[in-house]
């Protein structure tokens, strides 16, 4: 093995610390967006947050602490059960967690005494709300969870029909959105569906973005040292053969590995420092299925 290659083999402590801190930035982002765009604004961009704000329209003036955030938690306990039944124990544990911590950040937040709306802007407001929640769902969804309410319809929909978790969401969500026009009138209405199509729009981009893969093409005279930097120092795994150049007719081994866009640029650097002469070629890979990349959600 070259000495010059240091190990970077990752760390599980590390990777664990990264998935639930991006696990939690999920869930708050989602909070926060219904707190200071969703709820003041009657925005009811499907789940069951938009439930809930429809919900607390009719029923909080006459039961009081029957509040917005207590009937999300109601409703998220009420769908967590349909989750158990039939998405299994482990993604119905973390969807537990990530409905209480979410239940719970709104209802925190829903304690600062902010005035809301924010602006006079609605559309504005909108924009936000839509890009908060999607980029929230998208970073809780490509962390193989979900935040309960609608979620869990929409990845029971994925399990028995392949659907994508976008537009399986927004089937979801679409009728949730329609129910603004009856409480909240037909301006708040039409900004709500509005902002679910756009939202499934985001979600798509952001988890398309996260699990973005390369798919890495060398050509080389050195297949030794580039297989022990692609081995030892991402940690991937290679295809190999031989061709033959076509202006010179001098033989060259021909790498094929794939990688995540983090190992990619990695890797270039390294092959340029210890193969200089390699011909490399990195291109997007749309999807990956196979040992070691995760089915896309």
């Amino acid at each position: 093995m070259l000495n010059t290659i240091p190990d970077k083999k990752p760390n599980k402590i590390v990777s664990t610390i990264k998935y639930w801190a991006m696990l939690n930035l999920g869930v708050l982002l989602l909070s926060i967006s219904m707190f200071l765009f969703n709820e003041p604004n009657h925005f009811t961009l499907g789940g069951m947050g938009g439930l809930s704000i429809v919900l607390a329209k009719y029923i909080t003036p006459h039961v009081s602490f029957l509040t917005q955030p207590v009937l999300l938690a109601i409703l998220n306990g009420i769908l967590l059960v349909l989750g158990l039944i039939f998405l299994g124990k482990g993604l119905t544990i973390l969807t537990i967690y990530c409905s209480i911590a979410y239940s719970l950040e709104v209802y925190l937040l829903s304690l600062i005494p902010i005035k809301l709306p924010l602006t006079d802007e609605p559309f504005l407001e909108l924009v936000y709300a839509v890009i908060l929640s999607g980029a929230a769902h998208a970073i809780v969804f490509n962390c193989h969870a979900s935040t309960g309410g609608t979620d869990i319809i929409a990845l029971i929909i994925k399990k028995f029909s392949k659907m994508n978790i976008a537009p399986a969401l927004l089937a979801a969500d679409f009728l949730i959105a329609c129910l603004a026009f009856f409480t909240f009138g037909p301006l708040t209405g039409l900004f709500s569906v509005l902002g679910i199509f756009a939202k499934s729009f985001v979600i798509d981009g952001v988890i398309e973005n996260l699990g973005k893969t390369k798919y890495v093409t060398i050509i080389t005279v050195n297949p030794q040292i580039v297989s022990e930097v692609i081995i030892d120092y991402i940690h991937r795994g290679y295809t190999k053969y031989k061709g033959e150049g076509g202006y010179t007719g001098e033989e060259r081994t021909i790498i094929i590995t794939v990688c995540r866009r983090s190992q990619a640029a990695r890797l270039k650097a390294k092959l340029h420092e210890v193969d200089p002469t390699a011909f490399v070629i990195i291109t997007d890979a749309n999807e990956i299925l196979g040992k070691g990349f995760s089915e896309r959600m």
